[in-house]
């Protein structure tokens, strides 16, 4: 089952209907969610991941319900020359691109003695390069259309502080300043460009870190009770794509509960 909220009482938004959405890490949790979110407002959906099994079945699921079917495509976004062939093939399929969403990333535990030059350079090409040359890929499209927008996904980790995560939080500070950059640089070709913040969102891969108790403290220290699940963060990254977000750009966006 999803943790989606339900769809029929969520917000609808008529201006994200039939844009050409591109995902990256769409295959599970919050990528998951984002791509289930973006094809219930009749978006045209394309992702990428490495995880073919739950990629697969994303679609399975999703495209018997869609008014377009998402479109998946392997891809490993350290290697920049697989990505520039697949994001021009899915341009191609979509005829063109109106939203990136670069949410993809990996948030391994690490201590400061195990990281060696090669590590540090795998976790910045995991976490951090591929959101410039992803952008980089469709901005020529939405300077053509005049007008674009790209979402990228930060994290709350590196405000906190937290433990043994030194290089994904180094990489996640990145992402903020990157934003605001690319906002400056794009806006006048009506490209807009944000932050989404998240908090400890409820995934698989998240309850792998955390005990009960664990989960517990995170509900404790937030303002607010509950867990966030990936459709309450999909559903800032709809709002943030459509026209009703006309004059927001370059800023972070926070679904955290609260979280301090």
């Amino acid at each position: 089952m999803s943790h989606n909220a339900d769809t029929h009482r969520s917000a609808h938004y008529p201006s994200l209907r039939d844009k050409r959405v591109i995902i990256t890490g769409g295959g599970s949790g919050i990528g998951a969610g984002l791509v289930e979110a973006f094809v219930a407002q009749g978006a045209r959906v394309a992702f990428v991941d490495v995880a073919e099994a739950d990629s697969q079945a994303l679609v399975a699921r999703l495209t018997p319900h869609a008014a377009h079917a998402p479109i998946f495509h392997h891809l490993d976004l350290t290697d920049l020359a697989a990505l520039d062939v697949t994001f021009a093939r899915l341009m191609d399929q979509l005829d063109g691109i109106d939203v990136l969403i670069n949410n993809a990333a990996n948030d391994d535990r690490h201590s400061i003695e195990d990281v060696t030059p090669a590590y540090w350079d795998q976790r910045m090409n995991v976490n951090l390069r591929h959101l410039f040359f992803a952008a980089q890929a469709v901005v020529p499209a939405m300077k053509a259309a005049g007008r674009g927008v790209i979402v990228n996904f930060g994290s709350i980790s590196w405000h906190l502080a937290l433990n043994d995560l030194i290089l994904y939080q180094t990489a996640k500070a990145a992402i903020e300043g990157m934003t605001r950059s690319l906002a400056r640089d794009l806006g006048r070709d009506g490209i807009r460009v944000n932050a989404i913040i998240p908090g400890n969102v409820q995934t698989p891969r998240q309850e792998k870190w955390y005990t009960p108790e664990g989960e517990a403290e995170i509900v404790a220290a937030q303002c607010l009770d509950g867990r966030i699940q990936p459709s309450d963060i999909a559903a800032m990254a709809l709002f943030l794509a459509s026209d009703d977000a006309r004059m927001c750009t370059g800023h972070n966006y926070w679904v955290d509960a609260g979280w301090r």
